[in-house]
């Protein structure tokens, strides 16, 4: 997981991947204010935004998810949550194994979670096999605008 502000691409950019900088630079330059929720092409398959609106819950509310062909970066435009993490090889026990066809694991438990906090402007990309568990709530349940980008791991790899 790398955590981080898009106050602070430019410091963040030669650390990262160059398809991981072009994503965080489509985030830093849209207006997200206006855009109804869905799914917005940036490279096709490869790199795509999903706008997201909605209510955080109480952590035991939200399952634990992980995938295995795409990189998260979750984006928080307004409003605060908190991301529950666990690095890849944890011990949790898997739920449902989605990952052909939706790319997705979800978990019934993850003993070794730790959580983060994600208010305006702040971003987590979160690497295949990373464990993490969005949309809760830091405090009282609180409306969150966030972009989901979905980029291609074959694709971060194909531009190195």
């Amino acid at each position: 997981m790398f955590l981080s502000s898009l106050a602070r691409l430019d410091h963040d950019a030669p650390l990262l991947p160059a398809l991981l900088v072009k994503g965080l630079t489509y985030l830093r330059s849209t207006d997200f204010s206006t855009m109804a929720p869905g799914r917005y092409e940036i490279d096709g398959p490869e790199m795509f935004a999903l706008v997201q609106e909605y209510r955080t819950q109480p952590k035991s509310q939200k399952k634990a998810e992980s995938h295995a062909n795409y990189i998260d970066v979750q984006f928080v435009h307004s409003g605060s949550e908190t991301i529950g993490f666990a690095p890849a090889g944890s011990t949790a026990e898997i739920l449902e194994d989605l990952t052909i066809g939706k790319d997705m694991v979800t978990y019934k438990s993850v003993p070794d979670e730790t959580d983060c906090v994600l208010t305006s402007g702040m971003y987590a990309i979160l690497f295949p096999g990373e464990i993490h568990r969005p949309q809760c709530s830091h405090g009282p349940d609180a409306q969150v605008r966030k972009v989901v980008l979905k980029v291609a791991m074959a694709a971060v790899f194909a531009q190195a």
